[in-house]
């Protein structure tokens, strides 16, 4: 299974990373409007739509996102971005304020609720990979390699070290020390940056601990509500991972919210 993983991984990032550092924002935008779209598929099955509605489901997302891709051609990145911080700052409040209550009373929400909510979320990610991709390309990688990172050392650090549950009812498998794992991990990602990229900002650091600490929370959300649709994975698309879902929920808030967190930071700085 390991090898399985490593070697899916590196076949995403053999196309991702061309990719990221070739294509145009406009053409970017569509390849990454079809990974929100797989991503939204699997939402939708997790939340058990019929196969009607999962069909206008999707097509709802397709041509407002077509229409978004337009009007990104049209109006230019920066008007793009400034009309997406106000989506990441909706998704910040849902992830800081709602989503730990919801984790902690295990709420079971009506369908067409999640299906709602899936729109938002999956709009979001997708805007957030426009937005730190068209402000720099290395600013996108350094952020999602934070959560690769992260996700990498909470697993082998829990599978070696965990002892203590962090969230028995909800995901069996993570541990604290996976997660003090996680964050290690990426405090040592912060000096490399520091000392290597000039960033000489201490900032950096609890931006990074934040950053994972919501790619925790995402994780966990996801994994909530498959074990209420009773699913393993959220599909089968990625050999060793699972789905599209499986390997993105961390990035689902983490990516927004760490680019509200830098449009902030300069603003005021």
């Amino acid at each position: 299974m390991l090898k399985t993983r490593i070697i899916t991984a590196l076949m995403l990032v053999a196309v991702f990373i061309p990719a990221l550092f070739t294509l145009s924002n406009t053409y970017w935008a569509y390849g990454m409007l079809v990974l929100a779209l797989l991503a939204l598929n699997e939402w939708a099955g997790m939340i058990q739509l019929l196969t009607k509605q999962r069909t206008i489901y999707l097509a709802v997302f397709t041509v407002a996102g077509l229409i978004a891709v337009q009007m990104l051609g049209q109006h230019g990145f920066h008007w793009f971005f400034f009309k997406s911080l106000n989506v990441f700052f909706i998704v910040a409040l849902f992830w800081t304020l709602v989503v730990p209550i919801w984790l902690a009373k295990k709420w079971v929400v009506n369908k067409y609720v999640l299906a709602l909510l899936g729109l938002l979320l999956m709009a979001s990610i997708w805007f957030a990979l426009i937005c730190a991709k068209g402000a720099d390309p290395r600013l996108l990688l350094a952020l999602l390699a934070t959560i690769w990172i992260a996700d990498s050392a909470a697993y082998f650090a829990g599978k070696n070290f965990g002892k203590h549950k962090l969230a028995p009812s909800i995901s069996p498998g993570k541990t604290w020390e996976g997660v003090l794992g996680a964050q290690i991990a990426v405090t040592i990602y912060g000096i490399i940056l520091y000392f290597t990229f000039n960033i000489n900002n201490f900032a950096i650091f609890p931006a990074l601990w934040l950053i994972t600490s919501f790619g925790v929370i995402g994780d966990l959300f996801e994994s909530m509500l498959k074990r209420q649709a009773n699913m393993k994975d959220s599909g089968q698309l990625l050999p060793g991972h699972g789905g599209i879902l499986d390997r993105i929920d961390g990035i689902i808030p983490s990516l927004p919210i760490a680019i509200l967190m830098i449009y902030v930071y300069n603003l005021w700085s």
